[in-house]
């Protein structure tokens, strides 16, 4: 018994989530209540009257996420090409100022975008090198409503240019020339004259700093993998099982349709239970779960710690889940009430199968959190590797743990890490996957907040991977920080993680957004 409030105990409810939605038996709400209403549809499409017959077209393999579209780049380069007047001073400082030089920093470009194309580990479109000398010459670009991102290598040219591509409303991106080739004249007043427009400060209303960059291609890469990233996370179409919740936040639902612009479509658990018996009618169905769930069990790396007919259930709900999303133009799903009401319905947990579906490239998350949703949709999107939702605890000695019962075993977007299937912590059903995260790997977390104004993130490193009677996949995570620092910093609930070093690109990705980013490292 846990008590609330001087001599009143109630019963305590296992479960993550206080109010993500009321989960069938939960005080006040009947199941057949529950399962009426859909759940916490808030808004949005709901998903009803599918059949079975049509969402079983296909193998599961035969069904995968839809690729990550590439960001189309328009890169234009601008210029003078000053006339020598006598007594007077005739030109700005820079070496691009003849029409030799302009050709000659074409082929450079181009050639620098190729070689950035041809190595990006993110899908990227560069589109030819456009000679700008004045606003005019603008409008003569054929091409520059196909593009995303403009950068614009400012090697002259009037600010009026710049003015101009801004108010596309297309993001943009400024390179200027030190030393990788003939010296830049916005290299020198990019800042007073044009970010800060004669002021002290900032002038410029979706514009900063960290729009500028100088040489180094490897820079570039990675603004542009942030926004490539960013493209595809906002306007994401995702699934969600039993409506959308928040954890604590009613609200968060609204505001990831307002802030990201998110495509959420519902299927309510009464629609879903149908699918699924027609699922264990279709004898074809059953066998294809069961020679996949026979495949994963004998593969490498895979020890069974729980009962088999468990994970033949979760790549049954894996097919009906592939199904749904292909039927709703979705490569993104969500289950809410994933602590009991998709048990008795599934016969399993939906752990395994969330699992799963991040490891062929879909991105799955548990719980319905809009609040950790967009971190997730975003982390994935820049880094092509899946972000797996946890919850963090409590500070302490320089170490956090991290667990969730729903870890992907990709990690890296390549290789599986080992994993042990065992029961869900909370109910001890189903099947779960304690996935052996990799000792010594560097992790990006990030932390969103409840308002979704200000996320924080840190830099962590696996140090311990227990088997605490806690959410079956757990890392201890060592910070480089004070314990009061990060405790200080914590909001909202759920985090996202992936493996590697992403906190460039996602701050850089959320000013366009705009939510405020701290890197707490």
């Amino acid at each position: 018994m846990a008590t609330q409030g001087e001599g009143e105990a109630r019963p305590v409810q296992p479960r993550c989530c206080p109010c993500g939605g009321p989960a069938a038996g939960a005080p006040g709400v009947s199941r057949r209540e529950f399962l009426k209403t859909g759940g916490l549809a808030l808004g949005g499409a709901t998903l009803a009257g599918l059949a079975w017959s049509s969402l079983r077209a296909a193998e599961p393999e035969a069904l995968g996420p839809a690729p990550r579209r590439p960001l189309v780049v328009k890169p234009i380069l601008t210029y003078d090409l000053p006339s020598p007047r006598p007594k007077t001073s005739w030109r700005n400082w820079g070496g691009v100022q003849t029409r030799e030089a302009v050709q000659e920093e074409v082929g450079r470009i181009q050639k620098e975008l190729e070689n950035l194309r041809a190595s990006a580990d993110f899908p990227l479109t560069c589109l030819p090198v456009a000679e700008v000398r004045g606003p005019a010459d603008l409008a003569k670009i054929p091409d520059l409503a196909e593009a995303d991102a403009v950068v614009l290598y400012a090697a002259g040219g009037p600010q009026s240019v710049f003015h101009e591509v801004v108010k596309t409303g297309k993001h943009v991106v400024f390179f200027v020339r030190h030393r990788s080739g003939p010296v830049y004249l916005w290299y020198e007043i990019v800042h007073p004259r044009y970010l800060r427009q004669h002021t002290d400060g900032p002038a410029l209303p979706g514009l900063g700093y960290e729009d500028v960059v100088v040489d180094s291609v490897e820079e570039l890469a990675w603004r542009l993998r942030a926004l490539g990233g960013l493209k595809n996370a906002l306007g994401t179409r995702i699934v969600t099982i039993g409506g959308a919740g928040g954890w604590a936040c009613p609200k968060a639902p609204d505001l990831a349709r307002a802030k990201w612009k998110l495509d959420i479509q519902d299927l309510p658990y009464k629609e879903l239970a149908v699918l699924i018996q027609a699922a264990r009618a279709d004898a074809a169905a059953v066998e294809s779960a069961r020679r996949r769930a026979a495949d994963y069990l004998k593969a490498d790396g895979v020890a069974l710690e729980t009962e088999r007919a468990y994970v033949e259930n979760c790549f049954l709900l894996d097919q009906v889940f592939r199904g749904v999303m292909a039927r709703a133009g979705a490569s993104a799903i969500t289950v809410n009430s994933c602590m009991g009401t998709i048990m008795p319905i599934a016969e399993t947990t939906a752990c395994l199968t969330l699992t799963l579906l991040n490891d062929d490239g879909y991105l799955a998350f548990c719980e319905s959190d809009f609040v950790a949703v967009p971190a997730g949709l975003l982390l994935a999107n820049l880094s092509g590797r899946p972000a797996f939702l946890n919850n963090p605890t409590f500070p302490h000695a320089g170490v956090i743990t991290q667990a969730h019962c729903t870890a992907p075993r990709k990690m890296d977007g390549r290789s599986l890490e080992p994993v042990r299937l065992v029961t869900h912590m909370e109910s001890d059903y189903g099947a779960a996957p304690k996935v052996e995260v990799r000792k010594g790997q560097k992790i990006t977390n990030v932390i969103a907040d409840f308002a979704a104004e200000r996320w924080t993130g840190f830099l962590g490193e696996i140090v311990d991977t227990p088997y605490l009677p806690i959410c079956r996949s757990q890392m201890d995570v060592a910070y480089r920080m004070p314990d009061a620092r990060l405790a200080e910093n914590m909001a909202g609930f759920h985090w996202m993680t992936v493996y590697g070093d992403y906190r460039r690109e996602v701050g850089y990705a959320l000013r366009k957004v705009p939510i405020k980013w701290e890197d707490l490292g």
